[in-house]
């Protein structure tokens, strides 16, 4: 039996392997701006699209603070091969051709971008590059952004643009139907990993032969290529909770799998923030991962705002919905290895709850 399963693991892992292969030959290759913020919240976008994306092939960063240096180590982690440019000419003069896709790689508070990074986008798209971006401020309702596209040939794609009105849905109960176990992936903040934990958790089990379905619920796990799923915070919020139901039936009806993963989205206590009490509800998960940054004292980008304990959000959680906080994982940014060893002892201590490696946000 032992035998049976070392070698069922490998044949999946195998299978996992030659999938990621046949995927990387059809993506499409870009670049991604991210100015000043690479390695940084603000910066996370580019960080996940670095990390993992099943839609592109991540060529090169352009942050003219880093320029030089690998992306991957900037990012704590292992050499990735993907250069950081200091500019688009830079980048292309580098790389001596022009990749597919310019990708805004930024995901800031403020609602639109400033002259000088239009300026930039309107370079990009001259040089004959379709433009991917996940902002609030949607570019294919710019005139000015739609007549420079279509003088050269090249797409817009909003990421964060909700469905059309006639395609969005009520809450209708069927979440009931679903009989696999549903895992949301909650956090203490915005920015502090609970995508990049979804998503390694994602690609580990499918790796180990569980079949596993990640639900997006933020334009940069769309970008990285979720099959299903939205971005919450664009919707119109009569529809928030339906859509996350909806995007969890329809993963369980058409994907047969045997676990179902759901991003979340800020935190439950964020006084700023709704979409991630729509993901709860909508959901109805079985159990919930909870992400937290130990070493942040205040919430990303509301520096008068303190952040929550994970007790605190543990009991908002389960006050909320009939799920319990199965695990905790953490950001270690802002530690070191030892100080992050020490932060799991002492959480395992108080809070009695499984703490898996950490992966830095």
């Amino acid at each position: 039996m032992e035998n049976l399963i070392k070698n069922q693991t490998l044949f999946a892992k195998n299978q996992w392997e030659q999938k990621k292969k046949d995927n990387a030959d059809q993506k499409k290759h870009a670049l991604v701006y991210c100015e000043n913020q690479f390695g940084l919240p603000d910066g996370k976008t580019a960080a996940a699209l670095v990390r993992h994306s099943e839609i592109y092939s991540i060529v090169g960063v352009i942050d003219s603070s880093l320029a030089g240096k690998d992306a991957g180590e900037e990012l704590g982690e292992e050499k990735s091969g993907i250069p950081i440019f200091a500019d688009l000419d830079d980048a292309l003069k580098s790389l001596a051709y022009t990749p597919s896709c310019y990708i805004y790689g930024k995901a800031p508070l403020e609602t639109f971008i400033c002259i000088k990074e239009r300026l930039l986008i309107f370079e990009a798209m001259k040089k004959g590059m379709d433009i991917i971006s996940g902002l609030h401020e949607f570019f294919t309702q710019d005139p000015e952004f739609s007549h420079i596209a279509a003088l050269n040939g090249v797409h817009i794609k909003d990421i964060r643009k909700p469905p059309l009105l006639k395609d969005l849905h009520l809450y209708t109960g069927q979440i009931s139907q679903v009989n696999v176990p549903v895992i949301a992936v909650l956090g203490t903040d915005c920015a502090c990993g609970k995508m990049t934990t979804a998503v390694e958790l994602n690609n580990t089990l499918n790796k180990l032969g569980i079949k596993s379905v990640l639900v997006a619920t933020g334009q940069t796990s769309l970008m990285q290529g979720a099959k299903y799923g939205v971005s919450t915070d664009a919707l119109i919020s009569q529809f928030l909770v339906g859509q996350i139901e909806h995007s969890v039936v329809q993963a369980f009806k058409n994907e047969n799998p045997d676990i179902i993963l759901v991003e979340g989205q800020s935190a439950i206590s964020h006084p700023a923030f709704l979409s991630s009490i729509g993901i709860l509800k909508g959901s109805m998960p079985d159990g919930v991962i909870l992400q937290h940054p130990p070493a942040r004292k205040f919430r990303c980008d509301f520096p008068g705002l303190t952040m929550p304990t994970p007790e605190s959000e543990i009991k908002l959680i389960e006050t909320i919905s009939k799920a319990k906080v199965i695990a905790i994982t953490l950001s270690h940014e802002g530690l070191n290895e030892q100080e992050v060893l020490k932060v799991i002892e002492d959480y395992e201590l108080r809070l009695q709850l499984i703490f898996p490696v950490p992966v830095d946000s």
